[in-house]
């Protein structure tokens, strides 16, 4: 297996908290701020990456490179310390950003090669290529909303895999495997229909109780996403934006 091509591995998880993780990028604590900037990059690296491939129409290689570089450069140089959400959002910002890094490496024609003595990020680009090739995206998109479109995408997987990992330790696999095969299923006119009652017989439970382990799941998944999304802005009127954006919802 390439390890260039094929990467993957755990991901640095950021405490479980209601504090944003992109004010903590700028904290004096060092620890503080790598934990910070771990989250934000698992948030944001397949949005970044996706993003490149399409706007700057970069080979699999070459986004794969300045994916990693701008995340190893911002880390390096500090970028999110100048981040102000008085007059931008943040996805705003890191798209400018990053708009700016690719130029500047384009203009100097010496785009960053991995290594280098640069922090390097684990990063599963085969995956996101992979999900690259199966979506049919319509050409009249524009690249930023692409890019809140991909990031959306990142932000439900994760509360998905936050959900699953929560329901396995406290022994309520049940809950989520409904909750999967119900509310993530595809659409596949092909597959048999699924409802309450066959799920009921299938798991050898009540149709009430699916009804109860579903409306539970949703509940907590709502609360999830709503956890990631506090964790990705840095401002209370941000956060409103993101959840009326997301889950059409006016959240606190």
């Amino acid at each position: 297996m390439d390890p260039d091509t094929d990467m993957g591995g755990s991901q640095q998880r950021f405490p479980e908290t209601r504090h944003s993780a992109i004010i903590a990028a700028r904290s004096n604590n060092r620890e503080e701020r790598q934990r910070a900037f771990a989250a934000v990059v698992e948030s944001y690296w397949k949005p970044t990456y996706k993003y490149i491939r399409i706007k700057w129409q970069a080979t699999n290689e070459d986004a794969k490179d300045l994916t990693q570089g701008f995340f190893a450069i911002a880390l390096e140089k500090n970028y999110f310390a100048t981040f102000d959400s008085e007059k931008a959002s943040f996805q705003t910002f890191l798209r400018t950003c990053l708009d700016r890094f690719i130029a500047n490496q384009k203009k100097a024609e010496d785009r960053l090669k991995r290594g280098g003595g640069l922090t390097h990020f684990s990063l599963d680009f085969s995956g996101a290529e992979a999900e690259l090739d199966a979506q049919q995206l319509a050409s009249s998109i524009a690249p930023d909303e692409f890019f809140h479109r991909e990031w959306v995408r990142s932000l439900f997987a994760q509360a998905v895999e936050t959900l699953r990992l929560r329901y396995h330790e406290a022994g309520r696999s049940v809950h989520f495997k409904l909750f999967t095969l119900y509310d993530l299923h595809d659409d596949d006119p092909e597959r048999p229909a699924i409802s309450y009652a066959s799920l009921a017989r299938e798991f050898d439970l009540k149709t009430t109780d699916v009804t109860n382990y579903l409306a539970a799941a949703r509940k907590d998944f709502r609360n999830i996403v709503l956890e990631h999304l506090r964790l990705m802005t840095a401002s209370d009127a941000e956060f409103r934006n993101e959840a009326r954006s997301v889950l059409g919802v006016d959240a606190r």
